[in-house]
Formats: C-alpha cells, sequence, structure tokens
C-alpha cells in the first residue's frame, strides 16, 4: 500500500497548478485525498483533468485565490517573487513548498526511480511508467509529460515502486533519494543556473550521492559528459554503478538497434545473454532511452525478459514526435525539442522515416538565453531539414536579452546551407507551410513553447 498524504500537503495550494511538472504532483495528491487548489495563467487540459479529480483550479493569479486554510503554498522556480498568491501566503503565514520538495515527499516509503539527464528524460520515465504498469506492478509515476496511451502525467498507484523525472534545471534533483536512478547524458544547459560544465558535474555528483546505500546508478557508456560523471561518482561507498550503450565495455551492452519504419528492433547484451524487443517509437535516440529504462527495472529487481516485453508497449509521449494528423498526403508531427542535442536527434529520425520525402521545420527558440549560448548549434541542426521556418524567441520565464533574437539561429543555419525563413508573425505560419507542403512532405513543428498550437492549424490549412 503506498503512503497517505504528508501532514503540510493535506490542503495544497499550487501557484501555477497547469505545468507539467505541478500538475503531475498535484493530480497524486487528489487521487491521496488532499484537498487540492491552485492557479494557472490560462485554460488547459491538465486544468479540466484536475478539476475532474476534484480540484479547485482558478484561471490567472490573484491573491483571493489563496485559500485562509491553505496548508502550503506549492511553486516551481519559475514562479516570480512579485505573484500575489506568493504575496498572500506570505502575509498569512501559509509555509511555501518547492516542488521539489513536494515531490520528495510523496516519493517517502517508496522504492523511487529518479530519472535525469539534459535530455531524454520524460520518455525514459515514460517507458518505465507504461512497463511497470503494464507488468501489473501499479507503481505511482510523475512525468514532464502526458502519455500518449493514458494520456496523463501522473498518478497514484497502489504499488511499492515511484518513478519520477528528476529535473536538474535548477538544481531540484539533489532533494530525491532513489533507490535507482538513472543518468542519461550530462551537458551544458539551463545558462540562468549554470555558469560551466564543473558547476553541471557538481550537480550531478551531488544527485548521484544522494542513491540510498545499495542503490544503483544505471549511466550512459556513450555520451561523453556521462563516462567523465561515472568517473566521478564510482568512488562513491555503498553505490552500484550499471552502464549502458553501445560501448563494449557497457554492462548492459547494445548489440544491435534495426530501425523498421516508426518502430526499432533492439538486441542488448545483459548478464552474457542475448534479449531482443521491439521499441514503438522511432529513432536511435528513444532505442537507448529503452535500454536505460531496462536496465533501471532490472536494477530493481524486475525480471530482464519480462520488462522488455511490457517496454513494447510504449506508444509515445505527447509532444514527443507526437503524430498531430495528416491532411493532402502530408503527415503533421509535434517536437518538444529546444536544445541542438535534442534537435538533430529527431530530426535525424523523421529524416530516417521520410525516406525520400521532404521534411518540412517549424522551429521556435525556446529561452532568450538558451539561445544566447546555443543558437549556433540550433541553426547547424536546421541543416538537416529540406526546409524550415524559425520563429521568434519564446520568452517563457525570461526578459529579452538585448541582441538576442531568431537571426543568430538563421544566420547559423544558412552558413549550414540550410533553407531558413524567419517568420515573426505565428499566425501567418499554418498558411505558409500548407503552400510549402505536397503530398509525402513531414511537417515537424519544433519547440518548447506554444509552437504546439500551430499543428492543427497547419492540419486545418492542408485540409482547405
Amino acid at each position: 500500500m503506498a503512503p497517505g498524504i504528508p501532514a503540510a500537503m493535506e490542503r495544497p495550494h499550487f501557484i501555477g497548478i497547469g505545468g507539467a511538472g505541478m500538475s503531475g504532483i498535484a493530480k497524486i495528491l487528489a487521487q491521496r485525498g488532499a484537498k487540492v487548489a491552485g492557479s494557472d495563467a490560462k485554460e488547459s487540459g491538465s486544468a479540466e483533468a484536475l478539476r475532474a479529480l476534484g480540484a479547485t483550479v482558478h484561471i490567472g493569479h490573484a491573491a483571493g485565490h489563496l485559500a485562509d486554510d491553505a496548508s502550503c503554498v506549492v511553486v516551481s522556480s519559475a514562479i516570480r517573487a512579485d505573484n500575489p498568491e506568493l504575496l498572500r501566503a506570505a502575509e498569512l503565514s501559509v509555509p511555501v513548498v518547492h516542488r521539489s520538495d513536494a515531490l520528495a515527499s510523496l516519493m517517502g516509503g517508496l522504492r523511487a526511480i529518479a530519472v535525469a539527464g539534459t535530455h531524454g528524460k520524460t520518455t525514459t520515465t515514460s517507458m518505465l511508467a507504461v512497463a511497470l504498469t503494464e507488468l501489473n506492478l501499479d507503481p505511482s509515476y510523475a512525468i514532464g509529460g502526458d502519455l500518449a496511451g493514458p494520456g496523463t502525467n501522473a498518478a497514484h498507484g497502489e504499488g511499492a515502486i515511484f518513478v519520477a523525472e528528476a529535473d536538474e534545471s535548477d538544481r531540484s534533483f539533489q532533494k530525491y533519494d532513489p533507490e535507482v536512478a538513472i543518468v542519461l547524458n550530462v551537458e551544458l544547459d539551463h545558462h540562468a543556473n549554470y555558469a560551466s560544465m564543473d558547476e553541471i558535474y557538481e550537480s550531478f555528483e551531488a544527485f548521484a550521492g544522494k542513491i540510498v546505500p545499495g542503490g544503483s546508478l544505471v549511466i550512459s557508456a556513450d555520451q561523453a559528459g556521462a563516462v567523465e560523471l561515472t568517473e566521478r561518482v564510482r568512488a562513491l561507498p555503498s553505490l552500484n554503478v550499471v552502464t549502458y550503450g553501445e560501448s563494449e565495455h557497457a554492462d548492459v551492452r547494445v548489440h544491435k538497434i534495426t530501425p523498421r519504419g516508426l518502430t526499432s528492433e533492439v538486441t542488448v547484451v545483459l548478464n552474457g545473454k542475448y534479449l531482443t524487443f521491439t521499441v514503438s517509437v522511432p529513432g536511435r535516440h528513444y532505442a537507448l532511452n529503452a535500454v536505460a529504462a531496462l536496465a533501471a527495472g532490472v536494477a530493481l529487481g524486475v525480471p530482464a525478459h519480462n520488462l522488455a516485453s511490457a517496454l513494447g508497449k510504449y506508444t509515445g509521449v505527447k509532444r514527443r514526435l507526437q503524430l498531430k494528423g495528416e491532411a493532402a498526403g502530408v503527415q503533421v508531427i509535434d517536437s518538444y525539442a529546444h536544445h541542438p542535442t535534442e534537435m538533430t536527434a529527431d530530426l535525424e529520425a523523421m529524416r530516417g522515416a521520410a525516406s525520400e520525402a521532404r521534411l518540412l521545420v517549424v522551429f521556435q527558440p525556446h529561452l532568450f538565453s538558451r539561445t544566447q549560448e546555443l543558437g549556433t548549434e540550433m541553426g547547424q541542426a536546421l541543416a538537416l531539414a529540406d526546409a524550415s521556418v524559425v520563429l521568434d524567441i519564446y520568452p517563457a520565464r525570461e526578459d529579452p536579452i538585448p541582441g538576442i533574437t531568431s537571426d543568430l539561429i538563421i544566420d547559423a543555419a544558412r552558413a549550414a546551407g540550410a533553407d531558413v525563413t524567419a517568420v515573426h508573425d505565428k499566425t501567418a505560419v499554418p498558411e505558409a507551410i500548407a503552400g510549402m507542403a505536397k503530398p509525402g512532405d513531414l511537417v515537424l513543428t519544433m519547440g518548447a513553447g506554444d509552437v504546439t498550437d500551430l499543428g492543427p492549424q497547419i492540419l486545418d490549412h492542408l485540409s482547405s
């Protein structure tokens, strides 16, 4: 039986309750019986799902939304200090709890798997959640995206396992005490919080140091940053390090990945035996995510053969190469990729799936700081497409940085030989893409902002 409600979480109020990370925690608390309330900037599917679970969700932020009897206010690092509900919490002396602390409290008493890395966290966490559910282990899980099957990013399970996406962006993943941790890759990102790779490594070392004694770190044997981290943490006491990947030295070695249209067949060598299974999403990087999930489940004691078969039931996460539809012979697919490594991986996967067809991309850069540091690499990644439309930077939580615009990316893309068009008016994109696309083409909307909204609009224009 999973634990109940932590005392401080009996009547929580979430500021930004519709966010990917926040909504998952709120859903689990509501399912456990807490009186959940919160606010968000706009209506969303998450808001409706929470209301269906009995939560009170306000649209817009106002001091009056915070109930006088709230037991705590839950915030993420994106909430500004001048938020009226946060100011009201100070007036009422209501404790303020960071999202990561709230999630950590939900994991208490359970066998936790925490999935970390610069890219691939959502997919790998989702693969584990689906596979463990398929095996009737009834896990709890909290993910940064909605599963394509169940359509949710979180669930309270009655089983002993809790699978969680562990966010390194603000160092909050150091709050968790997992039995098994996964590190998929270690790269420089989140430039507002990390000034150098040394700071990134120190943060991931601290995360690995929180694994419970006798627990396991599952880590890539291929990616340079992960290899460096492995060397740094091998001396930690009572830590089992399990490497996976295509390296001949990997503990769980990938023998072969065979693309089969929009799926892959993967063969690994585990404990000296060959094991072959299907990954039902396209792309080499997703196949490697599945191997990481396999290694983590085995480290927790799940039989490898059963887990491998169950991993084939994973069919995707919303916004992770999600097919939005087809019109006039053109498929429209949505990608959350916003870091150059993610962009390259998804573009290569789609290039493989497109065969002789053209690949058209609508890219929306995410964050001024990320564009400042990685804009050149983003532009180079777009050279993998036949043609791209680049939108203005989606600011999210950031204020503009003087001189930093999408032109940084566009100039780099053109220097790499890419066919790129700048479009400053997002509403003009659907008509522009519909005019470019021909039967058989693939259209990829890409980015972590509201570019995802354009998929259905592009399909409407294609239909007409």
